[in-house]
């Protein structure tokens, strides 16, 4: 068995005395590991970081074994990211949130999103929309897409301004007004690609839009805390003033 494929280093850890376990996400393959011999060595320090996009062959003998990696660099990133205290925090929730998908289960879409984030992080422009839009992208892939085309009241899909908390299920603005305080806002950028954030308010509402969701039916079922970086993220993002510049 063996396949040749761009990837992205999502993590790693130790495997005897010299050798890692690689975790890396892939377009065609998905969240994928595999052995690097030596990967401990000083040759591999830089290039075995998360964040950093590799070329990765990978072989074994049958499917189901953890099989080898060959890798090769290709564009070296982490170490710009490492040096920004709000990237580094976008990048570790990225990879965390990456880690609930299924071993080997490709998702595209998700990884045409991930790369533009990795991209734009050592930039510090865009991201911070980007990654709001691969949470939501996210919950579609893992089965709890929202309803974000049409107002649950009154099937109409203008002024969409708020999303429900039971159904995750859009609602309008009229409809929504009696009952918005127990409602999520819905920020427009989320349901049009062609716009930005309006202002910190509007990408922090995304924000909890998205992570209500992923905790509700995500996380907490499978008995798991958020991660900590995610919520350092928003702690720095709102520090920065949304990092949209």
């Amino acid at each position: 068995m063996q396949w040749t494929e761009s990837g992205f280093i999502i993590g790693t850890r130790r495997h005897g005395e010299t050798s890692l376990i690689v975790e890396a996400f892939a377009r065609d393959h998905g969240r994928h590991m595999g052995l690097v011999k030596g990967g401990r060595g000083t040759r591999w320090r830089g290039v075995l970081q998360p964040g950093n996009r590799v070329r990765l062959t990978w072989r074994a003998r049958l499917s189901e074994h953890l099989g080898h990696y060959a890798v090769e660099a290709e564009a070296l990133t982490a170490g710009e990211v490492m040096a920004d205290p709000l990237a580094l925090a976008a990048l570790n929730s990225l990879n965390a949130m990456i880690r609930l998908l299924p071993e080997r289960d490709p998702h595209p879409a998700l990884f045409a999103l991930y790369e533009a984030i990795i991209e734009t992080l050592p930039e510090g422009k865009g991201w911070p929309a980007a990654l709001a839009r691969f949470e939501l992208a996210l919950l579609q892939d893992l089965g709890f897409g929202l309803d974000l085309g049409s107002c649950a009241a009154t099937g109409t899909n203008d002024d969409l301004a708020y999303v429900s908390p039971k159904s995750g299920r859009a609602v309008s603005l009229a409809a929504g007004e009696p009952y918005k305080d127990r409602l999520l806002a819905l920020p427009r950028f989320l349901r049009d690609e062609a716009l930005m954030p309006g202002d910190m308010d509007d990408l922090l509402a995304a924000f909890r839009l998205t992570r209500f969701f992923l905790h509700r039916n995500v996380y907490a079922p499978r008995g798991l805390s958020p991660p900590e970086s995610a919520e350092r993220m928003i702690r720095l993002l709102r520090r920065a003033g949304g990092g949209e510049g």
